[in-house]
């Protein structure tokens, strides 16, 4: 009688299970962790496109200016309005044809003023972006500071009276809106600061 060895064969076959288990368990672990880094890649760009949206990128820089041509006072008020803007530090560049501006005082409602090109006829509801020098400009970058300018209307009951609060508010395609208030003085001159 003779007898058969098979605890070679046991082995063997024991081995390519536990070989199959591992191939197929590293298979699995890199789905998991290729998914794992996808997740959170995604997840960073959602923080960081937060982040961007949430914040200001503009900035005001130096007073807000309302100008008249009434000669007499009691005639009108502030028909123009003027302030410069520049951006945060690190901020990326802001498309100024994409940024609105919200102009409402005590006897108006809140109305719309777009962009312009600077060499347009100056007119109610628009407003022109320009360098210190004159320029016309479209876009606002790294340490620039830009002239916004734009007509409020004509004199009489359109403009903003002596006394009187305007509320003015910036709205960048991308990022936080800038709002800000300020009044006109008691004294309506050719150029007044709006504190």
């Amino acid at each position: 009688m003779s007898y058969k060895n098979d605890s070679a064969f046991t082995g063997l076959e024991a081995a390519i299970v536990l070989i199959a288990f591992v191939v197929v368990a590293a298979v699995f672990s890199y789905v998991v962790l290729g998914a794992g880094f996808f997740t959170t890649q995604k997840s960073q760009e959602t923080v960081y496109k937060g982040v961007e949206q949430a914040t200001s990128n503009i900035q005001m820089m130096g007073q807000v200016y309302g100008l008249s041509s009434a000669t007499n006072e009691s005639l009108g008020g502030i028909e123009k309005i003027k302030f410069t803007i520049g951006l945060a530090p690190g901020a990326p560049s802001v498309d100024l044809t994409k940024l609105t501006i919200v102009y409402s005082n005590e006897t108006t409602s809140p109305r719309l003023i777009q962009h312009v090109d600077g060499t347009a006829a100056p007119a109610s509801g628009v407003y022109f972006a320009s360098t210190k020098a004159g320029s016309a400009v479209t876009t606002m970058a790294g340490q620039e500071q830009i002239d916004i300018e734009f007509i409020i209307g004509v004199t009489g009951s359109t403009t903003p009276p002596k006394n009187s609060r305007i509320t003015i508010e910036l709205r960048p395609a991308v990022g936080a809106s800038l709002p800000f208030t300020r009044t006109v003085p008691a004294t309506i001159q050719a150029v007044n600061v709006l504190y």
